[in-house]
């Protein structure tokens, strides 16, 4: 082979590209799959789409709860898109080939994106916390310049940190197998075809899921002991009621994407007899909570499906372009 066809930090790639195989055991008929995928896909793009621009449109929606509900949507918007073109070009049109670079940015792009969603979902939780057992000071702590230094730190928290990332399985040697068995460049599934150590990759992945999700996940959860705890503590129990009625849609998104994160960390210990269960688990992780929030949020806030009707009420009432320009 041609040992010049791709150099990445000084390390001589033996290989060009990788070929994403597709779910491991099932090549044959995953195509099959394919319209569920899309279908989840498009109400994924359609239904975070429409909160953005309910959230926006929607003077009533200007306000710290819902601001991060906005920047949620675009975060499930980027994730789903990273993935998921790919995926329908393997399964469709059997396009398997995925150049270095774009392996690499891609592997990039999802752990950015994972990690903005859980840094949101963080952020979601203070904002309650705050709501809920600091009431008269919510207004002075959280400000517009609060919300803007916290969605700062989260996007460079996860933008600095998941850099080595890539740039570790970059330097790695690849120099015979270069077919991942997964419908996505994973981390681990890219440096497992690596000729030579990989011990600082594996070390920086499990760094990094400590230092994010882990750290994350114990503040969500603290936060939302401290509101129970507050909540319990109430006389009158409409209060209670509409206390717990305000995180109810929060918690039932946070305990289903960490606890989805916790079962395909298990999976992956069974991965060597049965590969498909984590890289499926994989694939539905990445594509199930961006269609599920919005839906969960639109049933649960009543604020938010009153911005729909107003948005939807408006659009309906907007004159088609062409009246307006024949009027002028």
């Amino acid at each position: 082979m041609d040992t010049s066809t791709s150099v990445t930090n000084s390390s001589s790639l033996h290989i060009s590209q990788f070929i994403l195989m597709g779910l491991p055991g099932i090549h044959e008929w995953q195509h099959w799959l394919s319209l569920p995928l899309a279908l989840l896909y498009l109400l994924a793009l359609a239904a975070n789409l429409l909160i953005f621009i309910t959230i926006q449109h929607e003077p009533t929606l200007h306000e710290p709860m819902y601001h991060f509900l906005g920047i949620l949507a675009l975060v499930d918007i980027g994730l789903a898109t990273t993935i998921m073109p790919k995926i329908m070009a393997i399964f469709w049109f059997d396009a398997k080939a995925i150049s270095l670079p774009e392996c690499f940015a891609q592997m990039y792009v999802i752990h950015c994106f994972f990690g903005m969603e859980s840094g949101i979902f963080l952020c979601m939780a203070v904002d309650r916390y705050i709501a809920i057992c600091h009431p008269l000071r919510y207004p002075s702590i959280v400000t517009d310049t609060f919300m803007a230094k916290v969605t700062g730190f989260i996007a460079l928290r996860n933008g600095l940190l998941t850099i080595p990332v890539p740039v570790l399985a970059a330097q790695r040697l690849y120099c015979s197998k270069n077919e991942i068995d997964h419908c996505l460049c994973s981390n681990l599934g890219v440096i497992s075809l690596a000729c030579d150590d990989i011990t600082v990759n594996k070390f920086y992945q499990l760094f990094l899921a400590w230092v994010l999700l882990g750290s994350d996940m114990a503040l969500v959860f603290s936060s939302y002991a401290l509101i129970l705890h507050t909540v319990l503590r109430l006389s009158s129990v409409e209060a209670m009621s509409k206390a717990l009625s305000t995180c109810s849609s929060h918690l039932i998104l946070i305990l289903f994407f960490y606890s989805g994160i916790i079962v395909l960390s298990i999976t992956h210990l069974v991965g060597e007899k049965f590969p498909i269960i984590p890289v499926l688990l994989n694939v539905l992780h990445n594509i199930i909570p961006p269609a599920l929030n919005p839906m969960v949020y639109a049933l649960r806030i009543h604020e938010l499906r009153l911005g729909f009707q107003r948005l939807l009420g408006w659009m309906k009432n907007c004159p088609p372009t062409s009246e307006v320009t024949s009027s002028l």
